[in-house]
């Protein structure tokens, strides 16, 4: 699905691989808020690496005596890589525990402290990513795309890692909507239409680049004031100083993430969206009974403080930070074909 979705500087020709050891992929998370060292969550930093987000949760739960359900974190990473996240754990009226003999191969508590507030899904301004590509065959390809990224950025497309191994939770979505199959549990139901509609998303995205669309700014556009949550529609009448913007960064076009609410966009751009939407159709009904709320999302990602440095001619490191729900994948996808 991923590997039929266009590029913004075409299909790059340089052969490469990325993780190929845990340290070749490094995460950072950054909450983007200060904790108030108490209250009655115990937040809890953690270096992680080849253990999944899931787990270490059930084993800090475990080691301080409360239940799985009492522990939450921002968000799920990878576990293929060397990843720093916080997990904030309820303990109302108890003492912050003696982490000292914590002990889960692959992990370190890094700190530890007290917040007011649960950490919810989500709740983080983004991540900071060190990331090694390695074997590379051609460094002067490399070089020339950097430094379109660093310019123009990426498509903001979802990750593999949001549709399931092989494409499952996609696969499942479809049979759902077309009714061959019953969901019944609360967590499938929720993967199953999340990938969906970050899979409609990205064929939208990568149907505005097929048409040098994706930063041509269109009658009826919905735009997002960069690194801000507010939108507005675009007027015809403004189109040429909205392009201007675009170009200077300081507004995203967007794309939807699809529910049962209208999309929002009017004229061109509503007419496009609709185009885009046909071969999805089968999702309408799916949608509108699970009261699934449409969103907007911005169809390109700028990767912030991108710096690059060659460790030789076949290697690089990559360091540079993505707001929250972005995908570094999405980046290392326009520099080079490699795997894993």
């Amino acid at each position: 699905m991923l590997a039929e979705l266009n590029y913004f500087y075409g299909k790059p020709t340089t052969i490469g691989q990325y993780k190929q050891k845990f340290e070749d992929f490094v995460v950072t998370e950054d909450l983007g808020f200060e904790l108030t060292n108490d209250g009655e969550h115990v937040f809890v930093f953690l270096e992680k690496c080849d253990c999944n987000t899931i787990f270490v949760a059930e084993q800090l739960a475990k080691y301080v005596g409360i239940s799985a359900k009492f522990v939450s974190y921002a968000g799920l990473k990878d576990r293929q890589a060397v990843t720093q996240q916080w997990f904030s754990l309820h303990m109302p009226g108890q003492a912050t525990p003696d982490f000292s003999n914590f002990n889960l191969d692959g992990c370190k508590i890094l700190k530890v402290t007290r917040h007011n507030k649960k950490l919810k899904i989500g709740a983080l301004k983004g991540n900071y990513f060190n990331i090694n590509l390695t074997s590379l065959s051609d460094k002067s390809e490399i070089e020339s795309k950097l430094a379109l990224i660093k310019q123009f950025g990426v498509p903001n497309y979802f990750g593999e890692q949001r549709f399931g191994r092989e494409q499952n939770n996609v696969i499942q979505a479809i049979k759902w909507a077309n009714g061959e199959i019953s969901v019944t549990d609360r967590k499938k139901r929720s993967f199953y239409l999340s990938a969906a509609r970050s899979a409609i998303f990205n064929n939208i995205v990568s149907q505005r680049i097929a048409q040098n669309l994706h930063q041509t700014v269109l009658d009826g556009d919905i735009l997002q004031l960069a690194g801000r949550g507010s939108w507005f529609v675009a007027q015809a009448e403004e189109l040429p100083s909205l392009q201007q913007r675009v170009h200077q960064g300081e507004i995203n076009i967007t794309a939807p993430m699809v529910g049962d609410s209208p999309l929002g966009t009017t004229s061109v751009a509503f007419e496009f969206e609709q185009s885009c939407l046909q071969s999805w159709s089968n999702f309408n009904s799916l949608f509108a009974k699970e009261r699934v709320e449409t969103a907007r999302r911005s169809i390109v990602v700028y990767p912030s403080q991108l710096s690059w440095q060659w460790l030789d001619d076949n290697n690089v490191n990559l360091k540079f930070y993505l707001p929250s729900g972005c995908y570094a994948t999405s980046v290392i996808r326009e520099l080079i074909i490699g795997s894993e």
